[in-house]
């Protein structure tokens, strides 16, 4: 297919270059549910007659519907969209990025998105489109799923669609720790149960808080009804995770001052399942908390993280080194980021 594109950029430069922007303009489309003419002109940055334009001639090919309260994609605008994402992450340069970051990491799969999920909710959607799509991808049918919280994988949630004729019934949905204390929208309870609904799988819950002290965890580690939860917990094959920055994740979880100056005087720089990472990937700082350990990250089958943000690039990366993970699923500002510190690293 690169060779293809190669030869028709080299003929037919007007033709990508119309590819491209008829491509972006269906995809937002897409991403929208539905959007007035008047808004997608001023998230493109083009004029509403040009869009028109275009809009009229997608219509006209059944690619979307035109209603009072604006545009939405049609099935087969939806189709083709599938059918075009290998073609157009080769034309906005996204595969070579998505094969630099694999390699150096080691990865199974990297999965790029367009644009910078910190700038656009609607990249931030697609971002969580991309990872719903992932973890379809790695399930089978039967297996135990650990999600953790944050807005990402709320997204996630809010995008996750079985395919056609599979059953998801025999599937569990689990949180990977204690959420207690966050936003109940963002927390990994919620999380777990609104991604079992969405495809009819089972689902069960952990009501412990995020953070515990000493005496606090003592007593609920030795509760049996929370030793069958966390004993399934830590039996999932899949895990799914987002990742924060060290700094930011501290201030969430309104750590105590002196704590939080000492992960930053350790060099954390990343945080996932409780766990503070250094740019080496290695661990710095240990919540104690109720959840996965990092045993069970290093024995799951197959582990997803997904974040994205010009801003993660390091968190990211602090991660990645850790060496556990199998799936990345990100945007272009983030990978971008990404190749440009491990190309300063290795002095090119």
């Amino acid at each position: 297919m690169r060779n293809i594109l190669e030869i028709q950029q080299q003929l037919l430069p007007d033709l990508m270059d119309i590819l491209k922007k008829r491509y972006t303009i269906l995809h937002q489309i897409m991403l929208s549910d539905v959007i007035g003419r008047r808004t997608l002109a001023n998230s493109l940055d083009m004029t509403e007659r040009v869009l028109r334009a275009e809009t009229d001639l997608m219509k006209a090919q059944g690619l979307i519907e035109i209603e009072n309260i604006g545009m939405r994609i049609s099935d087969a605008g939806r189709r083709l969209i599938e059918d075009l994402e290998p073609m157009m992450l080769e034309l906005f340069g996204l595969s070579n990025l998505e094969d630099t970051i694999r390699q150096h990491y080691g990865l199974r799969k990297v999965v790029i998105v367009p644009g910078d999920c910190e700038t656009s909710p609607l990249v931030k959607r697609e971002l969580g489109r991309a990872g719903a799509k992932a973890l379809m991808g790695a399930m089978c049918g039967d297996d135990v799923v650990a999600v953790t919280g944050g807005t990402t994988l709320a997204e996630v949630a809010d995008q996750l669609n079985p395919p056609p004729n599979v059953t998801m019934k025999q599937s569990w949905f689990v949180p990977a720790r204690g959420g207690l204390g966050e936003s109940l929208e963002i927390q990994a309870n919620t999380i777990a149960s609104g991604m079992a609904k969405r495809v009819s799988a089972g689902y069960r819950l952990l009501h412990v808080p995020d953070l515990l002290g000493k005496e606090a965890y003592e007593s609920l580690v030795h509760d049996p009804n929370i030793q069958d939860i966390v004993n399934m917990i830590r039996q999932a094959r899949i895990v799914v995770h987002g990742i924060g920055d060290a700094m930011e994740m501290a201030r969430r979880r309104k750590l105590e001052p002196g704590m939080a100056e000492e992960i930053r005087k350790e060099g954390a720089l990343a945080e996932s399942f409780g766990y503070y990472f250094n740019e080496d990937g290695v661990v710095v700082h240990k919540m104690l908390t109720l959840g996965l350990r990092l045993e069970d990250i290093k024995r799951t089958e197959t582990v997803i993280g997904i974040a994205g943000g010009k801003s993660k690039a390091k968190a990211i990366h602090a991660v990645l080194r850790f060496g556990h993970e199998d799936i990345l699923v990100t945007d272009e500002a983030a990978a971008e980021e990404i190749v440009r510190e491990l190309s300063k690293r290795s002095g090119k």
